[in-house]
């Protein structure tokens, strides 16, 4: 297909066998990142689906890993997602890192695709239900320019963009100011952070709900309390990745001491590193990334785990369209969810390239009714932006004394 088409759900029995006959990846530089997209042919004329697994820096290493993994699934039917997940899974012989696991997910996003269309139904239907009508987001400053989110610790020009976003309807957005740092954090330092929420929240109010990246950046429990001290008068919604994922004690002694809402989980893979958080109650609000964990269902069973943990869930987003719309269908079905983040406009020419349900209403999505995820891409207007590498924005992680430092 090289043309965006409308797909009509075609006449078959149910009983009909389905097979897939390939698997291939579409790159589409966005910028400051490139987006990769999944698309699983079946022998059924007209019936395919679209996924994504994209992966800031990883690009060509996901690409190779989803050729690889396509001769596993070749002649399966791809309505029989678990097993062909089991499959994925099992049959690789090594455990699969992030990299497997991105490559995995965006394969399995076609795959619901698939089901739905074949169907006529939306993955949400497939996936349990409607547990909301409207699906509430957020977005960041610069509405998608990465620039702008990694490298704003300016008063006036947070200010300036926080502003913006809020002009465009949203009520909640996500701000990354904490300093690159190491086992302490310093007097100028701390009080730079409170000076900056503080002109954030005189900027857009008490109506508008201010996430705060730390981005594991903090070495230490003791500096990112210190941090966390400056922003709790200004009522955060929550602090995300206080410190680096891995070390649940840690999470758990942040958790514990802070006085607002904890978030972590976007760079766990699959339940198992999820698992030690809920045993432990050691955050507030979990935010698995559906391009990463190994796919929606893998998505489904960590929030069902986290909920039982009497936590909340807040997918990671900062990708590109198909993992939004993949995300849409995961938050209308899940009823521990509690806010999306998206990237929706990230280029001028977004939707050039993809059309899909992510209709916003303000600060929320309407709940979509397409078959499958609903989603068409127009190849020719994607093969016009082919891969870069991407803006390496670590290389300013360093300290002063030439320390390397978490970015």
């Amino acid at each position: 297909m090289t043309e965006m088409q409308s797909f009509v759900v075609p006449a078959r029995a149910p009983d009909v066998p389905i097979r897939i006959t390939g698997i291939r990846t579409l790159v589409v530089n966005a910028e400051m990142r490139n987006w990769i997209f999944v698309k699983v042919m079946t022998d059924q004329d007209g019936l395919y689906g679209w996924g994504e697994a994209s992966l800031n820096w990883k690009t060509r290493a996901v690409c190779g890993a989803v050729e690889d993994l396509e001769a596993l699934l070749l002649g399966r039917d791809p309505r029989d997602i678990e097993q062909c997940l089991r499959i994925l899974n099992k049959h690789s012989y090594y455990r699969l890192g992030i990299i497997g696991a991105t490559a995995i997910s965006g394969i399995e996003h076609a795959l619901w695709d698939i089901f739905g269309k074949s169907v006529g139904l939306p993955v949400w239907r497939l996936l349990g239900g409607q547990a909301r009508n409207k699906v509430r987001i957020y977005t960041h400053l610069g509405l998608g320019d990465m620039r702008s989110v990694y490298e704003t610790f300016d008063r006036g020009a947070l200010r300036d963009k926080a502003r913006q976003v809020v002009s465009r309807g949203y009520d909640a957005l996500k701000v990354v100011f904490i300093p690159y740092g190491h086992f302490t954090a310093r007097i100028p330092e701390r009080r730079q952070v409170g000076l900056l929420m503080e002109t954030l929240r005189e900027a857009v109010g008490d109506n508008v709900e201010i996430m705060v990246d730390f981005h594991g950046r903090p070495a230490s429990v003791g500096a990112a309390l210190q941090f966390i001290e400056e922003l709790t008068p200004y009522r955060p919604m929550f602090c995300e990745e206080p410190v680096q994922p891995g070390d649940t004690e840690a999470m758990r002694q942040v958790t514990e001491r802070a006085g607002c809402p904890i978030a972590t989980g976007e760079r766990l893979v699959g339940f198992k590193e999820f698992e030690p958080l809920f045993a432990a109650k050691a955050v507030h609000v979990i935010q698995p990334d559906l391009n990463h964990v190994g796919g929606i269902l893998e998505g489904k069973r960590i929030a069902a785990a986290a909920e039982h943990a009497f936590m909340g869930v807040a997918p990671h987003n900062p990708n590109g369209p198909l993992a939004g719309i993949a995300a849409l269908h995961f938050d209308v079905s899940t009823p521990n969810f509690v806010i999306q983040e998206e990237m929706s406009g990230a280029v001028p020419w977004y939707d050039d390239v993809v059309t899909t349900p992510l209709k916003r209403t303000g600060s929320f999505w309407e709940v979509p009714i397409a078959p499958g995820l609903g989603v068409e891409i127009n190849e020719a207007a994607a093969a016009r932006h082919p891969f870069k590498p991407e803006v390496m924005h670590t290389r300013s992680a360093v300290l002063e004394d030439g320390t390397i430092v978490d970015w």
